[in-house]
């Protein structure tokens, strides 16, 4: 094994061995390869012969143990059987989603129907209360039982990982590090006292990364997608991350959203208090996320600004207007 591979794996996944390993599983692959844009782990569209292109997934190597993997597999099961929008992963004659596929290294892959759909609209209030009310419906499965190994949100415990990825990584610049601790610091404070004060809230299984991206739409409504990141947290957190910038774009996106939402599932309005946590929650992890991957080879190539002290100026500056604002104690 190359120097490479036992550095990075991801490196000995060319479109050979990709093709090679999903026709391994059966597939009868028509040599049509497409990369999506993916970096946590690699996901390609793979044409087949006489039928509709596949997704296939090749999860990162040692992120995830099986357990943890087959929480989101069964998660998605249980939303397809309730008639929700989502891609269940396919099944082997053995009933298995997660297979091992390859040697020296080896990779674990999953396939999925690709769902059709194009970039869904935020900005129509139909369609913000239309999402609502798809999110309720996720809320409705997800609150049936407990993911079986995936651990839950614990915004303090990520944050603080994140910011020792941060510190310990090759890109923030040394001149930076003691006002980027501070404030990352200061900030991971409030948002612990922030969770505590709403310490009542419901807690159930979420599709955890739910921006712009990760929706598709189509003439049945929106459909969601990848799910590498369900977690079981509050509520809001499927909510958040669909609102616009400014504030009254905010408010008005939010009450739509919410409209939808409570049409079929109750709303417990503490957890609005929630969103600048989570807010400073994702810019922390962003920045972990960052060093914590440098070494992948595909992420300098998709992620130049990372090494620029600039990026990094603007980064702490805008952790650093939280915490003087929204999650400022002291006002």
């Amino acid at each position: 094994m190359s120097e490479i591979e036992v550095q990075h794996p991801f490196a000995a996944l060319g479109p050979e061995r990709v093709l090679d390993a999903v026709e391994a599983l059966g597939i009868d692959c028509d040599g049509r390869l497409l990369a999506l844009n993916s970096f946590e782990n690699r996901v390609y569209l793979v044409g087949r012969v006489d039928a509709a292109p596949l997704i296939a997934k090749f999860y990162r190597p040692g992120r995830y143990d099986d357990a943890t993997i087959l929480d989101e597999h069964h998660f998605l099961d249980e939303l397809a059987a309730a008639d929700l929008p989502v891609a269940a992963p396919l099944r082997d004659a053995a009933g298995r989603s997660l297979l091992e596929v390859g040697s020296d290294p080896s990779f674990r892959v999953a396939l999925f129907p690709k769902l059709r759909g194009r970039d869904a609209d935020l900005e129509s209030r139909e369609h913000l209360e239309w999402l609502g009310r798809t999110i309720a419906r996720l809320h409705q499965v997800g609150q049936r039982q407990h993911f079986q190994a995936r651990a839950p949100l614990a915004p303090g415990l990520r944050a603080r990982q994140a910011l020792l990825d941060t510190l310990a990584g090759p890109l923030l610049p040394s001149a930076l590090q003691s006002r980027y601790s501070a404030t990352c610091e200061a900030l991971i404070a409030a948002i612990e006292q922030r969770f505590a004060a709403c310490a009542g809230v419901r807690q159930l299984r979420l599709h955890g990364d739910l921006h712009r991206g990760n929706l598709l739409w189509n003439e049945s409504g929106p459909a969601l997608v990848d799910f590498d990141d369900c977690v079981e947290g509050p509520a809001v957190q499927d909510l958040w991350m669909l609102l616009p910038g400014d504030a009254e774009g905010r408010e008005l996106a939010l009450q739509a959203l919410l409209d939808g939402y409570t049409s079929l599932r109750d709303f417990d309005h503490r957890e609005i208090a929630l969103i600048e946590p989570l807010q400073a929650l994702r810019l922390i992890s962003y920045g972990g996320w960052l060093s914590a991957r440098d070494g992948d080879p595909a992420f300098p190539r998709a992620f130049p600004h990372a090494r620029s002290p600039r990026f990094w100026d603007e980064h702490w500056w805008a952790l650093e207007e939280l915490r003087q604002g929204a999650l400022n104690p002291s006002l």
